[in-house]
């Protein structure tokens, strides 16, 4: 009835702490770039914020305790920035309560919600902010590193960058296009240094999370298949080349980076730093043409490709979309997964820490976990050492500048009592994970 997995995987949860803590300014909490952001008029749907969220920080033991129940190994979480600031003792409480239940916490250092105060300094155009996230990850291993032994320093480098730095559509919505290259190599320094920080003071396993998925020519003609590379260098291999290989994936990218020289080999050096682990999220493969005149590409993504950029998206084709119109194609996550086995000949051991899709008919979400969960068993099977697979989202939660609309959560959140509901995929899951055991 279930795929199947080796001994000793490793399944989870994962959520982020802007998208469901609330709390918005309990015991002055400062901003973080999506307060302001979602502060702003027709940025989100509805010009919903997530103030209250699911109020994750009065609720956390029912959450937690909830999320032990069905049997998982791994919760991963976010650390709000502003919040360790202003109230550390509320990881404190969250943390014992993830250990009190037996479940592993695995948190993640920056999940996107940089300190409002940083941004108005230049935010991740600004070198220094990844000496400042170096001392955040400081702060939380010298106080949190005595009960977790497993941290990951940042998630999702190359979404932050294109839709927050390089485009309007997420925080801190700053529109620089191609100019946004700066902020994507601030962002890995900051990986790197937070790597060595963890290491220094003894952390147990340390690792990343990164988006990654296929991207292919929409034809065989030659200007297409250039596109399509020029897209994937940017949103894939930009982030884990320097990782992984110590390298940008090509001269023009390096050049945009805005640091050169002996600086930037000494910063590649600590980018390039050992993992323990590689996260992997996965949602759906993309699908590129070079522009063609006066053709329009709106809506084809979750964000619009502005025109003036020498690539331009076009629909996947697919039987089935998500609730959000995401192209449901399970066999792209094997194919990125062999990708980055066949790309990266020392890959660290992987971990799927996201995958998930928002759905209001429960059913077709177990089909999609069932597919994409054999999916991953189909990648094993060809050699790609995965060990764990994280399920997006806990909760239904704030999906950023889409609002409460999209539910992409094994636990159904009613908005207007906050009242938790397991949903079937909830025990589906359960019931998978219980099958592990029995095998």
């Amino acid at each position: 009835m279930y795929p199947q997995f080796p001994p000793g995987f490793r399944f989870g949860m994962s959520t982020s702490a802007f998208q469901i803590e609330g709390a918005a300014d309990v015991n002055g909490k400062g901003p973080s770039i999506w307060d302001t952001f979602t502060a702003r008029p027709g940025v989100v749907r509805h010009g919903q914020d997530a103030r209250v969220a699911t109020d994750h920080y009065h609720r956390y033991a029912d959450d937690v305790a909830l999320i032990a129940a069905a049997g998982v190994h791994d919760y991963r979480f976010s650390f709000s920035w502003t919040r360790v600031l202003a109230d550390p003792g509320f990881y404190d409480r969250l943390v014992d309560a993830i250990l009190g239940a037996g479940l592993r916490p695995v948190p993640t250092i920056y999940h996107w919600d940089l300190p409002q105060e940083l941004e108005d300094a230049g935010g991740w155009m600004n070198r220094d902010t990844a000496y400042r996230l170096a001392d955040y990850a400081g702060t939380l291993v010298l106080r949190l590193g005595d009960r977790v032994r497993d941290w990951i320093t940042m998630n999702e480098m190359n979404v932050h960058t294109l839709y927050g730095y390089a485009l309007t559509d997420h925080a801190p919505a700053r529109g620089l296009g191609l100019g946004a290259l700066p902020s994507a190599h601030h962002q890995l320094l900051a990986h790197g240094l937070a790597v060595q920080v963890l290491r220094t003071h003894g952390a147990g396993t340390v690792g990343v999370a990164s988006q990654h998925f296929p991207v292919s020519a929409a034809t065989e003609d030659p200007a297409d298949v250039a596109a399509a590379a020029i897209f994937s260098d940017l949103t894939n291999w930009t982030f884990s080349d320097p990782i992984l290989l110590g390298a940008y994936p090509n001269e023009m990218i390096e050049a945009g980076v805005g640091t050169s020289g002996a600086q930037l080999d000494r910063d590649l050096d600590l980018i390039k730093a050992r993992l323990d682990f590689y996260g992997v999220n996965f949602y759906e493969p993309t699908m590129i043409e070079a522009p063609r005149a006066g053709k329009d590409y709106s809506g084809v993504l979750e964000v619009d490709i502005p025109d003036g950029l020498p690539f331009s998206p076009v629909p996947v084709e697919s039987a089935e979309r998500t609730d959000f119109g995401w192209a449901i194609v399970p066999t792209a996550l094997t194919e990125i997964l062999m990708t980055l086995k066949d790309r990266y000949p020392a890959l660290p051991p992987v971990i799927v820490t996201e995958n998930g899709a928002s759905f209001r008919d429960d059913q077709r979400r177990i089909s999609y976990l069932d597919s994409h969960l054999r999916a991953v068993a189909d990648a094993v099977e060809q050699g790609v050492r995965v060990d764990g697979y994280y399920v997006w989202s806990a909760l239904d939660n704030f999906e950023w500048a889409a609002g409460y609309d999209e539910r992409f959560g094994l636990i159904h959140v009613d908005y207007a009592t906050l009242e938790r509901t397991p949903k079937e995929s909830y025990h589906w899951y359960r019931d998978l994970i219980a099958a592990q055991r029995r095998s």
